[in-house]
């Protein structure tokens, strides 16, 4: 079943979405694509119960709210409003803080604005995404402030800002997909396991003369690894080894930075999938809002504890390593 039409322009949104009922009839769609089957008896005859936002099974009579189980779930906050905070996150080529959302939906809280924005973001991650394949770039990059007292580039033990590997498609000289995660350490098991998330097996993968990427070429990867010029050298106009990477990194920084003013670390890697995500889908920003409500009807509910410090996401990961 095709997906819902999405309106092409502002004008069309608000007269789309002018209601809380026209609202609950689009995440119907997205909830339930090849129509409703009722998660108890299995059936598919249900009929909706009107001002209620609810399914009623004919056959078992089970009623399902079509927020419930959704990022949406249990929210006292009008649809409208999430409506729009999905459209603004994902229509604004700067991104959206959540002051800004604050502001633009008049709400009376930031904190709302902020877990509105939070629960968003973990409807970003499709596990079922394909993994990135033919020519790859990898690199590695440090995402925060600067900081006295460090003694070189690689130390670990003390450090506030967040270690983060960068993956990114060749597409002749543009960039495709990318992909990046918050890594412990530079070792070559957190390579491998990286790239066994992230990247197709047999891909060809350009790296700059880190030694733990040589554990790429055990693993299924055609390895590329060249010597990188000094920062420098890089600074006088010299050609780095990795350009797509070293631009999507210097891209990140600056949406870090001027959207957001800085992150806490523990919520970096909550940051690195909404970019990812809007930089995947950066030549269809519209019809990211309608992925956006797709992927987060099947994503379920996420409390405040598990937002909190990023422990959902830090639980996903571990779930995806050990599997």
């Amino acid at each position: 079943m095709p997906r819902p039409s999405f309106p092409k322009s502002l004008r069309q949104f608000q007269q789309q979405f002018a209601s809380e009922d026209a609202c609950a009839e689009y995440l119907t769609a997205c909830r339930w694509p090849d129509g409703f089957r009722c998660p108890r008896c299995a059936q598919t005859s249900a009929y909706g119960l009107a001002g209620r936002r609810r399914w009623q099974c004919a056959s078992c009579r089970y009623q399902v709210s079509v927020t419930a189980g959704t990022i949406l779930h249990n929210s006292k906050t009008p649809l409208m409003t999430w409506f729009w905070a999905a459209y603004l996150m994902t229509t604004d080529k700067r991104g959206l803080s959540a002051l800004l959302l604050q502001q633009q939906l008049g709400l009376s809280r930031y904190e709302t604005a902020g877990m509105m924005l939070h629960k968003l973001r973990r409807a970003m991650v499709n596990a079922a995404r394909d993994p990135l394949c033919g020519e790859v770039e990898m690199d590695e990059t440090w995402v925060g402030g600067t900081q006295t007292g460090l003694r070189g580039s690689r130390q670990l033990r003390g450090r506030n800002a967040a270690l983060v590997l960068v993956a990114v498609e060749r597409r002749g000289r543009a960039s495709g997909r990318v992909r990046m995660e918050v890594i412990p350490d530079f070792a070559g098991t957190t390579i491998k396991e990286f790239a066994a998330r992230n990247i197709a097996t047999g891909t060809t993968i350009s790296t700059d003369g880190l030694s733990s990427f040589g554990v790429l070429t055990a693993s299924g990867y055609t390895h590329v690894p060249r010597t990188q010029p000094s920062p420098l050298q890089l600074r006088q106009r010299a050609k780095s080894v990795v350009p797509l990477a070293d631009r999507m990194i210097g891209n990140l920084q600056s949406w870090l930075v001027g959207t957001h003013h800085g992150v806490s670390r523990s919520q970096h890697q909550v940051y690195l999938d909404e970019f990812v995500f809007r930089t995947n889908r950066r030549r269809e920003a519209r019809a990211a809002f309608q992925t956006l409500l797709g992927l987060g009807s099947n994503r379920g509910p996420t409390a405040y504890a598990q937002i909190q410090h990023a422990r959902d996401r830090k639980l996903l990961r571990s779930a995806e390593t050990s599997g």
